[in-house]
């Protein structure tokens, strides 16, 4: 009999976790597949873990991971489609934004369209922060604008994938993760369905602006080497100013009156906006190494803790 597996990344939602498992539960069961949840706390320090594993306790079909501490939702995310042994795996958040009777839908799309991938794609910010939107907004012009991976504006984490695209993305074990981005890499035909802004159902979000200020960075450098290039043209620019500007002190100074020469002020200020322009390009170059650095030690994804998921025979 064919398994469907739904991965939910937990962080401190122990006040969502019974509205949405009371909420998933009878639409799988309308659903063909069998199904098993896996819940993924990644280092609650609430009583998210006392729900899981109360819940596992009451229905089999649930199982659980739970991280020695707090790795981050892309980790947890990966552990989750580690774990899966569905031949159709999705990935939903805890707290309802992700609408569960749209799975049908999903699954609609790749045993009967043929899609390899439904997901869902937010088309209004209703209810959120006008700053956040528009930031949100700009990081998908601007990201699709340097990187050849094309990231869909709106899209979200949730969608529900085959076995072997869930493999595929697997195989990118990179430790520093951005799944938006891998989701696109690997290919695979995907079938976008069109969804309103929902509110969480409680509990509070957890990514605050420095967070997603921070993970969009972590997306440009993992799908773009654009800021390196900038960095390239930006020396050439600034040599063929000098020379400019070198020249024209040389012109200026001939005149009988050079009062350009007359403020020390004017000069240090260009050696101080200069100064500043080489400080911005040696970060960009410490943030790709920084990156490099991470992914050459090897580190696990995340650590485990406990669970009661055995092994996916392949």
């Amino acid at each position: 009999m064919k398994l469907i597996s739904i991965v939910v990344p937990c962080y401190n939602e122990e006040e969502a976790l019974p509205f949405y498992y009371k909420a998933v539960t009878p639409i799988l069961k309308q659903l063909e597949p069998d199904y098993e949840i896996i819940f993924v706390d990644d280092g609650s320090k609430d009583q998210t873990a006392t729900i899981i594993k109360d819940l596992a306790k009451q229905d089999s079909h649930v199982k659980y991971c739970i991280f020695s501490r707090n790795f981050g939702k892309e980790s947890a995310m990966y552990a989750g489609l580690e774990k899966s042994k569905g031949d159709y795996v999705a990935i939903m958040d805890a707290d309802l934004q992700d609408p569960p009777e749209r799975l049908i839908e999903m699954y609609h799309g790749i045993v009967v369209e043929g899609y390899d991938c439904v997901g869902i794609r937010r088309i209004s910010r209703e209810g959120e922060p006008k700053i956040r939107s528009f930031f949100a907004r700009q990081f998908y012009k601007l990201i699709n604008k340097m990187s050849e991976t094309e990231i869909v504006d709106g899209a979200r984490d949730y969608r529900l994938m085959t076995r072997k695209m869930v493999d595929a993305i697997l195989s990118v074990s990179e430790y520093n993760r951005f799944s938006k981005g891998i989701f696109s890499w690997v290919g695979f035909k995907t079938k976008w369905l069109e969804y309103k802004n929902i509110q969480r159902v409680a509990g509070e979000t957890k990514w605050s602006f420095k967070k997603l200020l921070r993970y969009s960075i972590d997306g440009i450098i993992s799908f773009s080497t654009a800021p390196l290039k900038l960095i390239s043209k930006l020396g050439v620019t600034f040599i063929a100013l000098s020379i400019i500007f070198a020249i024209f002190c040389l012109i200026v100074g001939v005149l009988p009156n050079p009062m350009i020469f007359d403020s020390w002020v004017y000069f240090l200020t260009v050696l101080v906006f200069l100064f500043g322009i080489g400080l911005v390009c040696l970060g960009i170059v410490g943030l790709y190494l920084s990156k490099t650095y991470a992914e050459v030690k090897n580190r696990p994804i995340y650590v485990e803790k406990e669970s009661n998921i055995s092994k996916r025979i392949q």
